[in-house]
């Protein structure tokens, strides 16, 4: 129930300011908020509460092993956006993310080379994503209904997985806490208004917010079973912030270009 009303509180908190922030630096920054471990990383708080430090631990894997399938969505949805509408292109894009989740359910690998996979991963998405020019928002102004339809279908997204989650052991609940909420509903509203290449740039920004969430689920699995909460969770926090704020200076550099 705490996971329940955490993500019910923080869905809206998420996708209104993602939206915002969008509005007032572009797709990219979007994506970039959402790809911070903002769900995932109190989503393993709070099983580790609940539960002992190794099924903590092995909840975090999944988490960053679920980070493949997120490139994998990225990058499909990307490319379709490039020759067909949004509904299309997520169809396809969580097909592909259905489909590597299943897969890396199967599969269990060690944290190292899972850390080095994603990250090595995370940087091969970026080189293969399509690249465009944005149309500017005022030419294709959202109405008033925008940020609050984005907040509704969100939360009903949550609301559905929650009710699914205690069906589930540790390993399936860290692959699903990575499902692509918030970044489908931003990509999808950035295609519409925007284009397939405001799309690409909401996914262009989640990738780059994804070395954080790396980084932050690496320190996080490394330290959960050797120390307390508080430092583990305090470590992987630091963590992400640094790696945040250097991917946000390169989105920035990137931008003035």
């Amino acid at each position: 129930m705490n996971i329940f009303v955490l993500k019910l509180i923080l869905a809206p908190i998420i996708i209104g300011s993602a939206s915002l922030a969008g509005r007032r630096w572009g797709p990219a920054v979007s994506g970039w908020i959402v790809g911070m471990p903002l769900t995932s990383g109190p989503v393993i708080f709070f099983v580790a509460l609940s539960h002992s430090a190794a099924f903590a631990a092995n909840a975090a894997l999944g988490v960053l092993s679920g980070g493949l399938s997120l490139v994998a969505y990225a990058l499909t949805y990307s490319w379709l956006a490039t020759k067909f509408r949004w509904q299309i292109s997520i169809t396809g894009s969580l097909l592909v993310f259905a489909t590597s989740t299943t897969i890396l359910q199967n599969f269990t690998f060690p944290l190292l080379p899972v850390f080095f996979m994603v990250a090595a991963v995370i940087v091969l998405g970026l080189r293969f994503m399509p690249n465009d020019t944005v149309v500017k928002e005022s030419e294709t102004k959202p109405g008033k209904w925008d940020i609050p339809i984005r907040i509704l279908i969100g939360t009903s997204f949550i609301l559905l997985l929650t009710g699914v989650a205690p069906l589930i052991g540790s390993r399936l609940t860290g692959l699903l806490t990575t499902i692509p909420l918030y970044v489908t509903i931003l990509a999808i509203f950035a295609h519409r208004h925007q284009g397939p290449a405001a799309a690409a740039h909401v996914l262009r920004g989640l990738l780059y917010g994804m070395f954080a969430f790396t980084g932050f689920f690496i320190v996080l699995s490394l330290l959960i079973e050797k120390t307390s909460l508080a430092v583990s969770f305090g470590a992987a926090v630091l963590t992400a912030l640094v790696i945040q704020g250097s991917s946000l200076y390169i989105l920035n550099l990137l931008h003035r270009k």
